[in-house]
């Protein structure tokens, strides 16, 4: 059984282990101030990220063992059965996040090198909020078959592998071909991470908005990474495909388009959704699109007068939007409210509602890892999304404006790991057979250590307290 919550003397439920109160909400700076204190606090500590041991070093002797001879031992343990470097190394916490820079937030094309601070700040939020050891790894790769095989190449060094930032449609040959060939898991986190917040998302906005899942009209607005994936899940999820309408910058996707048979050759993926969602066989632009529509996720490029009201309009009353574009939604919220939105979600922390991938990627990451999981399967990402969901609901702080927990609700890690450890475990592709209560023991275990690390670190001013500029 879960050690989920206990319960007070109001009956509301208590969450145990790490709570809101292991971390202060402090005020969100604004664009321009977070922009150049970013750069202040990067030359400052010259990067976010460093290695450090997990042994005790007391003595010229304990080389011995850490190192040559005693090292000898392990190592040969391990060539004979290669599956104990799960057990002997910390290959079992050790992912890489790998990208090539080519479609990095909204900035486009800048490169590896470009790349590297977003690599890092999601190495920090991989050991914190996850406990997960996550090594940076940008590379001059412009082909998807030279990423492929690099992947193919580092697999002994790690428990997966993270995908980032890489444009369309080449993530999609990359992460299908790598989730084929390696034998631990492979997260695209542009692609999954927001397919599954978003359909967490959209969960609870449906049950605020009395509709049902397998009723629902939904419109997706850009047809990139995330709303490909988005597409997929939802029918994982029960959505039926014909009930969805995937609209790119030429218009609505259905199988007489003029373009089909480029489509069919330059993105199969794109090609398949216009054979197999919108079952109206509608035409046209997102205003089309929008009549009717229960639902409409946008995630195209950044607004705000992206998204028109007039389309908004359109749409069934008490409609859900999701303007996920950062760092400008689509269009802004108080706009689409007053065209008759009821819920209103955006990728942005200023606002109510953020769709924010950092909610699932540490804790399906800690999931999978810590059962020594071979795949990350859409099932799984399922159940990630049905979890984060129902927290919201049972913290019973659901409504228009908090239809998901924050970062700052830091007990959701363990319990959406536990979920989705347990979904790997019961689809056999776990190496390690754990019940869920065991899995959320050991992802609590493992997170909690990290954070105390972290935050010890900073109380002995090992880690160095922020620098003041002449702002302060």
């Amino acid at each position: 059984m879960s050690s989920r919550s206990s319960k007070n003397k109001s009956g509301k439920g208590k969450r145990t282990g790490q709570g809101r109160s292991s971390l202060t909400a402090g005020k969100t700076p604004k664009s321009a101030d977070a922009s150049r204190l970013a750069l202040l606090y990067s030359r400052y500590y010259e990067g976010k990220m460093q290695t450090i041991p997990k042994v005790p070093i007391t003595s010229l002797n304990d080389f011995s063992i850490w190192y040559t001879p005693g090292v000898a031992a392990v190592s040969l343990a391990v060539a004979r059965n290669q599956d104990l470097s799960f057990e002997y190394t910390n290959r079992w916490n050790n992912i890489c996040i790998l990208t090539d820079g080519s479609r990095v937030l909204g900035l486009g094309d800048i490169g590896p090198a470009g790349s590297l601070p977003v690599m890092e700040g999601k190495s920090l939020i991989y050991k914190f909020l996850g406990g997960v050891d996550a090594i940076p790894l940008p590379i001059s790769a412009h082909e998807p078959s030279q990423m492929i095989d690099l992947a193919a190449f580092i697999q002994p060094a790690f428990g997966a592998i993270h995908l980032e930032d890489i444009s369309s449609p080449k993530c999609f040959e990359i992460l299908d071909s790598l989730r084929e060939k390696l034998e631990i898991p492979v997260w695209h986190d542009d692609q999954q991470g927001t397919a599954g917040v978003t359909l967490a998302a959209l969960l609870n906005s449906l049950i605020l908005t009395n509709r049902k899942l397998d009723d629902a009209r939904i419109v997706l607005f850009g047809a990139g990474a995330a709303n490909i994936a988005s597409a997929r899940l939802m029918v994982a999820a029960g959505v039926p495909a014909g009930n969805l309408i995937v609209v790119d910058s030429k218009g609505i996707l259905f199988p007489g388009r003029e373009d089909m048979d480029h489509m069919m050759l330059s993105n199969k993926w794109k090609y398949e959704l216009a054979l197999t969602t919108n079952k109206e066989r509608l035409s046209g632009n997102v205003d089309v699109a929008a009549r009717g529509a229960d639902a409409l996720v946008a995630a195209s490029t950044p607004g705000p007068n992206v998204l028109a009201p007039s389309t908004l309009r359109n749409m069934n009353k008490n409609a859900i939007l999701f303007a996920l574009s950062n760092p400008v939604p689509e269009i802004w919220p108080d706009a689409a409210k007053k065209a008759g939105v009821r819920i209103v979600a955006t990728g942005r922390s200023d606002f109510p509602n953020q769709v924010n991938n950092s909610l699932l990627f540490p804790s399906i990451m800690r999931g999978v890892l810590d059962v020594r999981s071979r795949a990350i399967p859409d099932e799984a990402i399922v159940v990630a999304a049905q979890e984060l969901a129902k927290y919201t609901r049972d913290e019973g702080t659901l409504s228009d404006e908090h239809i998901l927990p924050t970062m700052m609700d830091l007990e959701i890690y363990p319990i959406v790991a536990s979920a989705v450890g347990e979904k790997c475990v019961k689809m056999g592709l776990a190496r390690k057979t754990l019940g869920r209560s065991q899995i959320e023991e050991i992802a609590r275990r493992v997170i909690e250590r990290s954070r105390k690390m972290v935050l010890s670190l900073q109380e002995s001013h090992l880690i160095e307290p922020l620098p003041r500029d002449k702002r302060g």
